[in-house]
């Protein structure tokens, strides 16, 4: 999963960023679960147009380089936490055994949705944040 090129890394405050959201106590949780699995990870947020036309900001969590099918390679995150205007998602792109973490942690995560690479839940009793510190600790073991 490739960033698009209008998505540029920015030097903004990522805990301010974090606290002004409508949905602070939800995003300071699993900001908090994904730093305990990758304790010295650098945060950065990402702001620009994502995937289908929408103006985003992402918490990226640790940086990675990705191969494009064509052209460069991409500078990306490892995980990403972004609000959308219904639910909060994780972009979780590290694969091992062949399959991206989020599909292979989907059943243990709580009540959340899942794509390939996505993990979308509502709520902060929705989701298993033990898990969440897992599955981020395994995303950097094998990035």
């Amino acid at each position: 999963m490739a960033g698009p090129d209008s998505m540029r890394r920015t030097d903004d405050d990522v805990d301010a960023f974090l606290a002004a959201s409508p949905r602070a106590e939800l995003l300071v949780a699993v900001d908090a679960a994904l730093r305990a699995g990758m304790p010295g990870v650098s945060r950065t947020l990402w702001r620009g147009v994502f995937w289908g036309g929408t103006e985003q900001a992402i918490v990226g969590y640790g940086d990675i380089s990705q191969p494009r099918p064509r052209g460069e390679d991409v500078e990306w995150f490892l995980i990403g936490l972004a609000e959308q205007k219904g639910h909060v998602s994780l972009y979780v792109n590290a694969v091992a055994d062949g399959a991206y973490l989020a599909h292979r942690y989907a059943d243990r995560l709580g009540k959340v949705r899942t794509g390939a690479a996505a993990v979308t839940f509502r709520r902060l009793e929705d989701l298993d944040l033990a898990v969440v510190t897992e599955m981020a600790r395994e995303a950097l073991a094998v990035s």
